[in-house]
């Protein structure tokens, strides 16, 4: 009950504090490429139930849906201005939408997209899919794109028992560093 009054707070004031950003990272996308500003992509969330969730449109319509690493060539998928939202982590802020709903909460295991099977059956067979899926997480925090799925999987165990408001907090000073020096963010 307490991480989902903080997750409410924090997500009205962000959500406030961000519109005007939202709006113009909304506009670039637009005018900088074809195609809708959010991309709404299925990702499996707590229990493994399916939920939609948005980000900014960082690749090109048309673009298959896989995680980024397994794409030929993913800097030719990217829009004109997707490796900035990528690396700075605006193509994020919608997800306060999943927050505000309860789909997500600020910090959990990232939600792993639909056709990510390998991670979603390690994670369910450690417990961690008992675990609602957050905006950054302690995965993101060490080492986010750069990390082996076992590895990831390992640190989500990892914040399943040592998991607390304090670490939260903790794990979100930890990602406001991390986004300020772009760390670990391959594309």
């Amino acid at each position: 009950m307490l991480k989902r009054g903080f997750d409410l707070v924090l997500a009205l004031f962000a959500g406030l504090i961000l519109l005007l950003p939202l709006l113009i990272v909304a506009i670039m996308v637009r005018i900088t490429s074809k195609g809708p500003a959010l991309y709404w992509s299925d990702r499996v969330g707590k229990k493994n139930k399916t939920f939609k969730m948005p980000k900014f449109r960082s690749m090109r319509v048309g673009t298959p849906t896989v995680a980024t690493h397994l794409l030929a060539n993913p800097d030719a998928a990217l829009t004109p201005i997707g490796s900035f939202i990528r690396k700075t982590s605006l193509d994020e802020i919608p997800q306060l939408w999943n927050i505000l709903k309860g789909d997500m909460s600020f910090v959990g295991p990232r939600p792993a997209l639909f056709n990510q099977e390998d991670l979603i059956e390690l994670r369910t067979s450690y417990g961690v899919d008992g675990l609602t899926p957050g905006l950054t997480g302690w995965a993101q925090v060490n080492g986010r794109d750069t990390i082996s799925i076992p590895d990831k999987v390992a640190l989500d165990c990892e914040y399943l028992r040592r998991q607390s408001i304090g670490f939260d907090l903790y794990i979100l000073w930890l990602t406001f560093l991390r986004v300020l020096g772009q760390d670990n963010v391959s594309h």
